[in-house]
């Protein structure tokens, strides 16, 4: 792929069900998609593939094959190129292209997403995607392309978009308390946020972590069904999308999670996984699993980079509760990630 060129809302209503969405809408999307191109021979996908992208092709002529045959050639501007390229997935097609080709891909869910929201008028997507001025971020795009997202049925993901609730706020401004009581889960959708948390020797908070557009917080209280481990507070003015506790743990931590017995456990300990125990050093040096390392829930965010990505981690605490969101934390940010059912107290 070469070039990438900014779209036009002209060019997006050439293409369904792009035509059907509102102008505003429209141009949001625009925003973020751009004409990619293939030189000619160049795969654009190969039969079997699963990446969730829903492409058009815009000039030019793209062959889909089959076992090396070539079944159809979408040529850009007919009447098949209106349509999405073998939309369903996995692929049934190998994508080639036979000349110079331009072509559009769009993430699917986040298609999906906007064209639910357009349809039930809930919301304008534009209002949903921050100002301008943080650098063009985009934070809905950037939960969807997380791993962790991969594991929720597209029902839950529409579901949890529906249901959100903007929020602005000033700079200094408190979103959420360490000691209060969970209540939401929050996505930063504009400005920066500053993470803290409050010690005997510290009343005026150690920093923990640096927030920005697309970060996600306070999901640690709503899982463990504790007080709020830290203070979130902003670093600027800026606004959040929040999601209630209930649907949070309906729609979004319940099909993340991935529960194992110690048996399981065992296991992925045996095949290269390692034991992370998120409970406060004094309760690790107390008792803890042969080879487990120690985070404490709170600084899982702080050190969350010195963990290998390549590493499957079984997540433990006492009795799961911790370890939970421990886990969700770490599969949020594409870590292998599992939860030891009751925790080491019951195994």
């Amino acid at each position: 792929m070469s070039d990438e060129q900014l779209l036009s809302t002209d060019l997006l209503k050439n293409f369904s069900p792009l035509d059907g969405l509102k102008r505003d809408n429209l141009a949001a999307l625009a925003k973020k998609v751009q004409i990619r191109e293939l030189s000619p021979g160049q795969i654009l996908f190969k039969e079997g593939d699963t990446e969730k992208r829903t492409v058009y092709v815009v000039s030019g002529k793209l062959a889909l094959q089959d076992n090396g045959e070539t079944e159809q050639v979408i040529e850009g501007g007919s009447d098949q190129a209106r349509n999405p390229v073998s939309p369903v997935v996995p692929r049934r097609h190998t994508a080639k292209a036979q000349d110079r080709v331009q072509y559009l891909s769009i993430d699917s869910d986040l298609l999906d997403v906007m064209l639910t929201w357009d349809q039930t008028g809930s919301y304008e997507v534009s209002e949903l995607q921050g100002s301008s001025d943080v650098g063009g971020d985009d934070w809905m795009t950037t939960l969807l392309q997380t791993k962790a997202f991969h594991k929720i049925p597209p029902a839950n993901i529409q579901a949890i978009f529906m249901r959100m609730q903007q929020i602005n706020y000033k700079s200094g401004d408190v979103v959420l308390k360490q000691g209060a009581d969970g209540d939401y889960f929050y996505v930063l959708t504009r400005g920066k946020c500053l993470v803290t948390r409050e010690t005997p020797l510290n009343k005026d908070g150690i920093k923990l972590a640096e927030l920005n557009v697309g970060d996600t917080f306070g999901e640690e209280a709503l899982i463990s069904d504790a007080k709020r481990n830290a203070t979130v507070t902003m670093a600027s003015d800026g606004s959040v999308m929040r999601l209630g506790k209930d649907d949070f743990n309906r729609l979004l931590n319940e099909p993340m999670l991935d529960w194992v017995d110690l048996e399981q456990a065992e296991k992925i300990i045996q095949n290269g996984g390692l034991w992370l125990d998120v409970r406060l050093p004094s309760e690790y040096e107390n008792h803890h699993q042969d080879g487990a390392i120690n985070i404490p829930l709170y600084f899982i965010r702080l050190k969350i980079s010195t963990l290998d990505t390549d590493t499957p981690y079984v997540v433990c605490c006492d009795t799961g509760r911790r370890s939970s969101a421990g886990a969700y934390i770490l599969s949020e940010r594409g870590y292998q990630a599992y939860v030891l059912k009751g925790g080491i107290n019951t195994a």
